[in-house]
């Protein structure tokens, strides 16, 4: 079942690709079920946190206020900000699929959700996903190549 969530935050992360959007999608399951996705949208809202899990936490929490008993399937290590708002809002545990060379606030650069001072353990998995990398590299070499088929 956790590969069909990966699936959908992968379908997810397409539907940002074709809006001009860094390509990442996240997904929220509670038991099973799917209770928010979303992808990102910080050139659309114009808005530097609007990151897909921040979007997709956001609409979480409004509908099951902590999210204790909830697993988030991401196709990007989440960055420094988003792995704290997994803490903060109590995420049981997060999946993703690709690393952040650059950004990654989970295991690449910064090991966020192992800090023992912080007041909730986020359990993380590293599930390395070929689709997650290769969506996330076609979309960068588009825009280094003039944005060939990208919007922005």
């Amino acid at each position: 079942m956790t590969d069909s969530f990966m699936e959908l935050a992968l379908e997810v992360a397409k539907k940002a690709s074709e809006m001009g959007e860094v390509p990442v999608g996240c997904v929220v399951v509670k038991e099973g079920k799917v209770v928010a996705k979303a992808h990102n949208m910080t050139k659309t809202l114009k808005d530097p946190t609007a990151h897909a899990e921040i979007l997709a936490i956001r609409e979480a929490s409004s509908k099951l206020g902590r999210l204790d008993d909830c697993d988030v399937f991401v196709t990007l290590e989440p960055c420094i900000m988003c792995a704290y708002a997994l803490v903060l809002s109590r995420v049981r545990r997060v999946t993703f699929g690709a690393i952040d060379k650059r950004h990654g606030g989970v295991l690449t650069l910064y090991s966020i959700l192992d800090d023992p001072r912080l007041n909730h353990k986020v359990r993380w998995v590293y599930e390395p996903e070929e689709e997650c990398s290769s969506l996330l590299e076609e979309f960068y070499k588009g825009k280094r190549d003039g944005g060939r088929g990208f919007e922005g």
